[in-house]
C-alpha cells in the first residue's frame, strides 16, 4: 500500500495508472467498521484510496478537535490490511488552500436546507454539518472517485451529504452506504471508544440496549414518539449517561415522527466520560410500502416484479385486480356501467391472489386462475371503462389497503401514492412517451403471441387511455406530490431497478433491512 503525505503526492499516484477509484473519507482512528468501508470499496480493476484528515471546520467550540484520536502508523496499517491501495494523510492547507477557515461557513457556496439539521444532532452541534460538507466538497474536487464509501452510524450525516452535496445528487459519483459494525455488546465501533475507560466503556454499552428496549415497546405495540424517547431517556438517564437527545424521526426527511406509522429512525446522542457518542435504531409498526404509479407501459410491472425480489417483499399488481374484474364483467356479459347488476357481481365474486416460487402473482376469481386471461387483447381494451367506475375503484382500494395493513408490499397501479397508500415509504411515478410505451407493447403481445395491430393503433390506444385515466372523477392517475419521479424512455429495466432500490434505502438503511426483511404470503378474499 502506498502512503501518501501531500497533493502532489496524490495527484501522482491518482494520475498513475487508469481506471475508476473508489474513495474511503475517514477521519482517522481506524478500526473494524472503518475496515469494513474499505473492503466494501474494493472490486475487480479499482483502485481504494483512504483519507486521514481530522477536519476542523466540523468541531465547534469547546468540542474535542485537538484530543480526537490520532494514529497515522496504526491507521496505514489497519487500512493496508482491509486491501486499500494507497492512504492518504492531507493537512489542513493541502484541503483548504489558503481559505479563511474563522468565516469559512458563511463564505461557502453550499447550502443545506434547514429542515435537515433542525433534529438529532443539528441543534447541538451549529456548523458542524457546514464543515463536512465543505471538506466532502473539497475532497472530491481534487480525487474525483467514481465511488464514495461511507458509513450508516452518523445516519444525519449520510442523509444531509445525499440531499445537499451537487456530487452525489448530480450523479457525478456513487454514494455506497455500508451497514454499521458493532462491537460483541452491540456499541457500535467508533474512533472515541478509544477513549473510554472500562468503567465508561462498560456505560456505554446500554446506549444499544436502551435502544433495543424501545424496539421492544414497539412490538408490544408502543406507537407514541414521547413514550419511547422518555423511555431510552430513562434508561439512560439512570445508569448515569448524559442525553443531548433521543429523537424519533423520519428517516428521508429527519422531520420529528409524533407517531410511529410504518418506518422510523430513533436517534440518541449521550456524553459518556471525555466522548460523545451516536446510535440510533430504525422502528417499524409495519413492514415498508413501496407504492408504483404510472400510465400503462412505463414497464411498472416488471420494475415492480424485479424491485420486490431484490427486497424480499411481495408484488402486488393492482392493474391484475381491476383487469380480473373487467375478465368477470366481460365473462358475466353484465353492460360496463354502474347499477345494481355491478354491485351484486362485485358481491359475489371472490378475488384471491398468491405468489409462486418465484414471486410471480397469481391471480384467481372464484377458484379459477386468470392469470393469462386476464392478459388478452379484449379485456385490455374494456378495462380503463372498468376502472373508472367508482363502485370498483371504491372496492379494489379498500381490498387493496387491507392487503396492505401489514406492509411489506411492492404496489404498482395507477393510485397506489395517491389514494390506496398515502403513508407508502417510497412513492415512484414512472413515465414514458406515448412512443416509447406503443413499442414496448408490441413487443410484449408479439411474445405472447396475440395480433400485432400498426403501431400507430397502439399509440392511439395508449393515449386514449392516458386521457381516461387522468381525468377519471375517483383517483385520477397523477404523481404524488411527495412521490419522486423517473423517466423510463432509454434506460435499462435494471438501471431503473437499481435507482428505486437506491432510493428504498434512503427510507431504511441497508444494514437494517438486511437483517429483517421477510417475504411470502396469501391475500384472498370476497372483492366487497
Amino acid at each position: 500500500m502506498v502512503i501518501l503525505h501531500n497533493n502532489r503526492e496524490l495527484d501522482q499516484w491518482l494520475a498513475a495508472a487508469p481506471g475508476p477509484v473508489h474513495f474511503v473519507p475517514t477521519m482517522g482512528g481506524l478500526h473494524r467498521g472503518h475496515q469494513q468501508l474499505i473492503r466494501a470499496a474494493c472490486g475487480a480493476g479499482v483502485r481504494v484510496l483512504v483519507s486521514v484528515f481530522v477536519n476542523p471546520t466540523q468541531f465547534g467550540p469547546g468540542e474535542d478537535f485537538t484530543t480526537y484520536p490520532r494514529h497515522p502508523d496504526g491507521d496505514a496499517q489497519q487500512a493496508g490490511a482491509a486491501g486499500a491501495d494507497a492512504i492518504w494523510f492531507p493537512a489542513v492547507d493541502h484541503v483548504y488552500g489558503d481559505a479563511n477557515l474563522d468565516c469559512s461557513h458563511a463564505s461557502s457556496r453550499l447550502r443545506i436546507k434547514a429542515s435537515l439539521i433542525r433534529t438529532l444532532c443539528g441543534p447541538w452541534r451549529p456548523g458542524h454539518f457546514e464543515g463536512v460538507l465543505m471538506v466532502m466538497e473539497r475532497l472530491l474536487e481534487r480525487v474525483q472517485p467514481a465511488l464514495v464509501v461511507m458509513g450508516e452510524k452518523d445516519w444525519q450525516q449520510l442523509t444531509v451529504l445525499r440531499r445537499c452535496l451537487p456530487a452525489f445528487y448530480e450523479k457525478r459519483c456513487r454514494l455506497l452506504p455500508v451497514p454499521v459494525v458493532r462491537e460483541e455488546d452491540g456499541l457500535p465501533y467508533g474512533s472515541r471508544n478509544s477513549r473510554l475507560s472500562p468503567a465508561q466503556r462498560r456505560q456505554a454499552a446500554l446506549l444499544p440496549q436502551a435502544l433495543r428496549d424501545a424496539e421492544a415497546a414497539v412490538h408490544g405495540g408502543e406507537r407514541s414518539a414521547t413514550v419511547l424517547e422518555q423511555l431510552v431517556r430513562t434508561r439512560l438517564n439512570s445508569a448515569g449517561l448524559a442525553v443531548d437527545y433521543a429523537q424519533l424521526v423520519n428517516p428521508l426527511t429527519l422531520q420529528p415522527c409524533p407517531h410511529l406509522d410504518g418506518v422510523a429512525l430513533l436517534g440518541v446522542a449521550v456524553h459518556v466520560g471525555p466522548a460523545r457518542l451516536l446510535d440510533h435504531r430504525f422502528l417499524l409498526s409495519r413492514q415498508p410500502i413501496i407504492a408504483i404509479d404510472g400510465p400503462a407501459g412505463t414497464g411498472k410491472s416488471t420494475v415492480t416484479r424485479l424491485l420486490a425480489a431484490r427486497l424480499g417483499l411481495l408484488h402486488l399488481d393492482t392493474g391484475a385486480m381491476y383487469r380480473a374484474v373487467a375478465w368477470r364483467m366481460l365473462e358475466s356479459r353484465e353492460p360496463i356501467r354502474s347499477g345494481e347488476a355491478l354491485q351484486k357481481l362485485l358481491e359475489t365474486m371472490e378475488l384471491r391472489l398468491t405468489w409462486g416460487d418465484r414471486g410471480q402473482q397469481v391471480i384467481c376469481i372464484n377458484g379459477v386462475d386468470v392469470s393469462d386471461a386476464i392478459r388478452l387483447p379484449r379485456v385490455t381494451a374494456t378495462v380503463p371503462r372498468v376502472a373508472a367506475l367508482p363502485e370498483v375503484r371504491q372496492v379494489l382500494t379498500r381490498q387493496q389497503r387491507v392487503f396492505g395493513q401489514q406492509g411489506g408490499l411492492v404496489s404498482e397501479g395507477r393510485d397506489m401514492g395517491t389514494a390506496v397508500f398515502p403513508h407508502a415509504e417510497l412513492k415512484v411515478y414512472l413515465t414514458a412517451t406515448v412512443a416509447e410505451r406503443a413499442r414496448r407493447r408490441a413487443a410484449d403481445m408479439t411474445q405472447r403471441g396475440q395480433a400485432l395491430p400498426p403501431l400507430a393503433t397502439l399509440e392511439a390506444q395508449i393515449a386514449e387511455r392516458d386521457h381516461l385515466d387522468r381525468t377519471r372523477t375517483e383517483a385520477p392517475l397523477r404523481p404524488a406530490e411527495d412521490g419522486v419521479v423517473v423517466a423510463t424512455d432509454g434506460v435499462g429495466i435494471e438501471q431503473v431497478v437499481d435507482e428505486l432500490e437506491e432510493l428504498f434505502y434512503q427510507h431504511v438503511s441497508h444494514g437494517f433491512w438486511s437483517m429483517h426483511h421477510r417475504s411470502g404470503r396469501c391475500l384472498h378474499g370476497p372483492v366487497t
